[in-house]
């Protein structure tokens, strides 16, 4: 017979723990509002990162919604989200994140490259239209991922190269993930903000201009840039 090893938890796990258990028993209810990160890390005596983590992790299943301004909430929940194994897709996603940026980079730079080569006129009329939408969606969450992954899905269809699309397709749900945690954590930086719109307009604008060398380059920098952030928080 052999084991899998026990495996202790961390602390984030154990803060996602404790506020599931609560809105069990009903002491959090849909439509409450949480504590600030500094209020809850001192009161589970942990660090704000552990906080933020947790709630990113609750956030990705539904339980809690991060209102810009406002603060997170308890969301009007489906009980069977109970069933989800949160604190392992938190681990997952942990883990994964360097792995999930070489595969981007991979698949990305290249496609940034061709789409300079093989664009059509239809295909900047796509990618000017979810720069306009990421524009407008600054630091509204939900709009802005959603114009961020349109705009990369965007650059794959410009390629004009059927395979590089549906491998794009194939990690979208993983990619949109990442915009959601990197834009989650640069919410209340309103220059953040800025700069992340500014990198995809120069991408936009070396594909326009059919700059094979300068595309593959501002999205390699895009990239990195994102991986930073993630990287930062996760550390």
């Amino acid at each position: 017979m052999v084991y899998e090893p026990i495996r202790s938890k961390k602390i984030y796990e154990k803060v996602s723990d404790t506020i599931i258990e609560k809105i069990k028993l009903g002491e959090l209810k849909p439509g409450e509002k949480l504590d600030s990160v500094e209020r809850l890390a001192n009161q589970f005596h942990v660090s704000r990162s552990a906080i933020r983590e947790a709630l990113s992790g609750l956030r990705a299943v539904g339980i809690v919604e991060i209102k810009h301004g406002e603060g997170t909430f308890i969301t009007e929940f489906d009980p069977s989200k109970f069933s989800l194994p949160i604190t392992t897709a938190l681990i997952e996603k942990v883990e994964d994140i360097k792995e999930l940026s070489e595969v981007r980079k991979i698949l990305e730079v290249g496609a940034a490259s061709s789409a300079a080569l093989n664009h059509k006129k239809e295909d900047l009329i796509l990618l000017e239209k979810s720069l306009r939408a990421m524009e407008q969606a600054k630091g509204k969450g939900e709009l802005g991922e959603k114009a961020d992954l349109e705009f990369h899905i965007a650059i794959a269809k410009a390629t004009h190269n059927k395979m590089l699309m549906n491998l794009m397709k194939s990690v979208s749900g993983f990619m949109i993930e990442s915009m959601r945690e990197t834009r989650r954590l640069i919410l209340y930086s309103e220059q953040r903000n800025e700069l992340l719109v500014q990198e995809h307009y120069r991408i936009f604008q070396a594909i326009k201009n059919r700059d094979e060398y300068e595309a593959r380059q501002a999205m390699f920098d895009h990239l990195v840039e994102v991986e930073k952030v993630l990287a930062n928080h996760l550390d």
